[in-house]
């Protein structure tokens, strides 16, 4: 009698930051650095607004918080100078990924990378991971708007000729999350930083090394029952 197939997802759509490389506490310092040369002190209140959010979204909330006279537009340029020269210095995967990663590329499994981070960034993590996981990149540049709205996970289901019904998204934040769960796709949930709480349509991990095909093919098979 033949082996049964193994089940796998239809696609996996990856965030980056704090769920494939370890470079959330990176983005944090960053901000942090700049918050201190505005006289802020980041707090566990900023979280919601640092973390998981594109940078203009971060330069936004110190702008308004501090009351700086610097422009806006500055406080991004020096944000994405701090964070693209940090990450530069420090790429650690997160564990689990690049053995998830191998092992859907193996089953053939489409892939893509959708990050809230710049373009200049995301080429900076994929020369240190490898570009050929995955089947096509987003970066913050890519859609008009980026999460938490669901735009970036519509344009990787789109791109890939997919439902986002039957994709799994991966994150590891509440906005990423957010952004996953309102373009409608299946989400697994692997905190880095800050908690997310349980909700319907979302799997919570411990760590990437407990996700497998089996597991990742299960959560869009649930919901289609």
């Amino acid at each position: 009698m033949p082996a049964s197939p193994i089940p796998r997802p239809a696609a996996v759509l990856f965030d980056m930051d704090g769920t494939l490389v370890d470079t959330e506490h990176l983005w944090w310092q960053s901000a942090a650095e700049l918050a201190e040369e505005l006289d802020l002190t980041l707090t566990d209140r900023d979280l919601p607004e640092v973390l998981g959010r594109a940078v203009e979204h971060t330069a936004a909330h110190l702008h308004r918080v501090s009351g700086t006279g610097r422009a806006e537009q500055e406080l991004v340029e020096r944000l994405n100078e701090s964070f693209s020269r940090k990450v530069a210095a420090e790429v650690v995967p997160r564990p689990g990924a690049l053995a998830l990663l191998a092992a859907l590329q193996a089953a053939e499994v489409p892939t893509a990378l959708v990050s809230a981070s710049p373009r200049r960034v995301v080429e900076l993590v994929l020369g240190s991971i490898g570009r050929q996981w995955f089947t096509v990149t987003l970066a913050a540049e890519d859609t008009e708007r980026t999460k938490p709205d669901p735009a970036p996970y519509l344009a990787a289901a789109e791109r890939l000729g997919l439902d986002p019904a039957a994709c799994v998204a991966v994150e590891d934040t509440p906005t990423g999350v957010a952004s996953a769960h309102a373009a409608g796709c299946a989400v697994l949930a692997v905190p880095s930083t800050v908690p997310i709480p349980a909700a319907e349509r979302i799997t919570l991990l411990e760590s990437l090394e407990l996700a497998d095909l089996g597991l990742l093919a299960g959560l869009t098979a649930a919901r289609a029952v």
